[in-house]
């Protein structure tokens, strides 16, 4: 199945006022799991611009430093993902705790980039737009057209890069599974 890029909402949808925002609850982790990822989904491409105009101004600062904590982060991540996939105790940590798996890449990133002194890089190209696009993602309510694209997500209609990211997370199997048991519950 070919990877299509997600189109780029509305910015009235994607940064509207307070009435579309609301703190999750803490309390229920599944839920705000739900939320983010929904949300990650559905809102990819705006991320993708906000975090590129970011990325585009630290880079032009200090481009070496920006490609070289790229890199870092990159291979760091595709490390974990791979360990993940052959090491049991790492998948299951990967799969029960999502937000901890994505942390500990980003420290592991940070102190090899420490060694070569991008730190101030690493925070402000690669760490606040991720940090933004989590609360974001955390805060905003997700609507019926979110939901149904999502679910066309879920059941592999469609796929995008946000899409495979998360699959590297295991965070759209829950996804698919709750909507197959829907299906076979709806035929009965």
């Amino acid at each position: 199945m070919d990877v299509n890029l997600a189109p780029l909402r509305a910015w009235d949808d994607f940064f509207p006022g307070s009435d579309r925002f609301a703190r999750p609850d803490f309390r229920d982790i599944s839920k705000w799991n739900n939320r983010v990822v929904s949300n990650l989904l559905y809102y990819q491409t705006n991320y993708l611009v906000v975090a590129a105009m970011m990325i585009s101004v630290v880079g032009f600062l200090s481009p070496f430093n920006m490609i070289l904590g790229g890199v870092i982060v990159v291979l760091v991540f595709m490390g974990f993902v791979w360990a993940a996939h052959n090491k049991d105790i790492l998948r299951r940590m990967k799969k029960q705790y999502p937000t901890a798996f994505v942390m500990v890449v980003m420290l592991a990133s940070y102190f090899l980039i420490s060694m070569f002194g991008g730190v101030m890089v690493f925070v402000f190209g690669i760490t606040l737009p991720l940090l933004l696009m989590f609360i974001h993602a955390s805060l905003r309510l997700r609507n019926l057209k979110n939901k149904l694209e999502n679910k066309m997500e879920g059941i592999g209609l469609k796929k995008t890069p946000m899409g495979i990211i998360l699959d590297a997370l295991e965070q759209q199997e829950d996804n698919i599974n709750k909507f197959a048991d829907y299906i076979s519950k709806a035929r009965e």
